[in-house]
């Protein structure tokens, strides 16, 4: 079994599954577990962690059984097209309850457990789905590998994986079209379509390697396609409002919003602004405004966990991420003012920079081009997209 090709995709395709729709737990363990005393804390992770594993096998265990149901994997494959969909749609901060993690230890277990096991659906159907593609007789040897694997990665790597794929939001495209591959080679599989036995009166699909492929390629396509013009749609519905305000070469840049993430990108463009400053006859004539946008959790997590919990979780990372660029200024003698905010950061970046009258804009890049930054994603291409204002990059 662990010396076949089929085995090692499915567990591939499990693990990168399970990395990009769990995302979201390992954020809520993390909070969950915040309150705890600190020799309590670890204790949480783990139980908590295992309670999640259990949950997880049991309910792929007895989603594996529906799927020999007629229409079940077109169901399925239809659920999994709509959540590769979603991981192309920007993120919004939704409603909160009143659930959120404990001070004591098994409140914050089974907070984790209770929230696992409400977010597990999407998780569940794509595993499922992945490990079919196994054709195997080891089914449930090949979901309990993958899942023991991946969640540790997810538990103790979710602040690397969070950081990878808001750097590099190509990772999620590529979660969506593996879904949609998934999707399509499940739908055509189905017991209804495939299998001569079952309702005969049905018109039968040859079950040959090209049609899985090209079934594949069709799921990859609509994923693509469907999420694209959505997220295309939501832009145009939510236009952040400008003001076109034409700048003279002869005028001195009063307000400077420099954008920081915590990179060596962003650093530079700190050095830049400094220099810029000191290089003015009257420095104190402009003001700096550093700003740092935080992409907001799906709204999955914030049903768990109180807004409160979330704005601290927030501002944590955002200190983190300026302490540095702080502390250059700091030294540089420079004064500025510190904004955090959630949301998209290209839009919120030129939102913020017209909200408190800035001139100018200037923000580190990776260089990209422009067909390589659009599929990798990039901050500046958006904040440049958006802004009325001049806008500096800096590499």
């Amino acid at each position: 079994m662990f010396l076949t090709p089929e085995f090692w995709i499915a567990v591939g395709q499990i693990i990168m599954i399970d990395i990009l729709l769990g995302g979201d737990n390992a954020v809520v363990i993390a909070l969950a577990c915040r309150k705890l005393p600190a020799h309590q804390q670890k204790q949480g992770i783990l139980w908590g962690t295992a309670g999640a594993i259990v949950l997880r096998i049991v309910l792929i265990f007895f989603a594996l059984q529906l799927l020999s149901i007629p229409f079940i994997k077109l169901i399925g494959a239809i659920l999994l097209v709509w959540i590769g969909v979603k991981l192309l749609l920007p993120e919004h901060d939704e409603g909160h309850n009143a659930i959120d993690g404990g001070d004591r230890l098994w409140s914050a277990v089974k907070t984790v457990i209770v929230a696992d096991f409400a977010m597990s659906l999407e998780n569940v159907i794509a595993i499922a789905g992945a490990a079919e593609t196994a054709r195997g007789e080891h089914t449930m040897t090949l979901v309990i590998f993958g899942v023991l694997v991946s969640i540790p990665i997810i538990v103790w790597g979710s602040r690397m994986v969070i950081k990878l794929m808001n750097r590099f939001p190509i990772i999620i495209t590529l979660g969506g079209m593996l879904l949609g591959w998934i999707a399509g080679t499940m739908a055509v599989s189905d017991p209804a379509v495939a299998n001569p036995d079952v309702l005969p009166r049905m018109l039968k699909l040859p079950q040959t390697e090209w049609l899985g492929y090209g079934a594949g390629v069709a799921g990859v396509l609509l994923v693509l396609g469907l999420g694209k013009w959505l997220a295309s749609r939501q832009r145009q519905q939510a236009p952040v409002a400008a003001v076109s305000r034409a700048i003279r070469p002869t005028e001195m840049f009063r307000r400077v919003l420099l954008a920081v993430d915590g990179s060596d990108y962003a650093r530079r463009a700190a050095e830049y602004v400094v220099a810029m400053k000191q290089a003015l006859r009257e420095p104190d004539s402009m003001r700096i405004h550093l700003a740092n946008v935080q992409r907001p959790v799906s709204g999955d997590v914030s049903t768990f966990i109180a807004a409160k919990t979330l704005q601290e979780y927030h501002h944590e990372h955002s200190v983190e991420a300026t302490a540095d660029v702080q502390a250059l200024l700091d030294k540089a003698g420079v004064k500025y003012e510190v904004h955090e905010r959630v949301g998209e950061p290209g839009e919120m970046l030129v939102e913020l920079a017209q909200s408190i009258g800035c001139d100018l804009i200037v923000m580190g890049t990776r260089g990209l081009g422009g067909h390589t930054a659009a599929l990798l994603g990039s901050v500046a291409q958006s904040t440049l997209e958006k802004s009325t204002i001049p806008v500096t990059l800096v590499k």
